[in-house]
């Protein structure tokens, strides 16, 4: 064979192998696939983010709860006009068709239940939902104050003036607050403030504003460590003392 038929075979043989040769080679280079988590159920965060909750809604709207008053109207039919009671099963009761269940779903929400609701008794229902009695904006004072308890939130109101409302700080009580919010269903933001600095004009931003459901924590002694985020559960808001390590 002569030099040139046998340079010819060589590259003949190189644009055969080539593919599988680059196809086949350090497959452990590769990078792997990407799988989605799988979904917890919500019963349990996973451990990648069990010190951190999900990004909230920044605008969340108002969720019916228990005992709040609906006016149900209904402007082609107002015979089916009626105010409901959201009952301690979360139910309301219908007129002329069965109840629904309403309890932690907003009014837009409601209204897309309710048509369904009433799809069999009317065509094309025209339903309006006003909330009329509600759960009213509150915080809950604890630990070394001189008022513990729930108060009424109906202004704009920052941790110091909360403080001040819930009968200010005890004789012996430090001036260190724990403000916990809630951010999500299943998680509380805990926040440490000096008071006495804000008292004394430093750092006067960090006067936080309350939000609805906020529990503000006045220790009996200082404490340096404590968890930023902490899993919701019925009993946080009356034990903030779990935030601690």
């Amino acid at each position: 064979m002569s030099t040139a038929q046998l340079v010819s075979t060589v590259l003949v043989l190189a644009a055969l192998t080539a593919p599988r040769y680059i196809a086949g080679q350090n497959p452990a280079a590769a990078p792997p696939p990407t799988v989605a988590p799988a979904p917890s159920g919500g019963d349990r965060p996973s451990d990648a983010n069990v010190d951190r909750p999900a990004l909230q809604e920044r605008y969340p709207r108002y969720r019916v709860t228990r005992s709040d008053v609906l006016t149900l109207s209904f402007p082609m039919s107002p015979e089916f006009n009626r105010q409901v009671v959201v009952q301690p099963d979360g139910y309301i009761n219908l007129q002329s068709t069965h109840s629904v269940h309403v309890e932690g779903m907003t009014v837009p929400e409601i209204v897309v239940a309710l048509k369904k609701a009433y799809a069999n008794v009317l065509k094309d229902p025209i339903i309006d939902v006003d909330l009329t009695e509600f759960q009213r904006p509150f915080f809950i004072a604890g630990g070394q104050v001189g008022k513990p308890g729930q108060y009424e939130l109906r202004h704009d109101t920052t941790v110091s003036q909360a403080i001040a409302i819930a009968g200010g700080i005890m004789t012996g009580g430090k001036t260190q607050i724990f403000l916990y919010h809630r951010v999500s269903p299943e998680w509380v933001e805990v926040k440490k403030l000096n008071l006495k600095d804000i008292y004394h004009g430093k750092n006067v931003n960090e006067d936080a504003q309350l939000q609805p459901g906020d529990t503000l924590f006045v220790p009996e002694k200082f404490i340096t460590v404590f968890r930023k985020y902490i899993p919701y559960s019925v009993g946080t808001a009356f034990n903030p003392q779990s935030a601690f390590p």
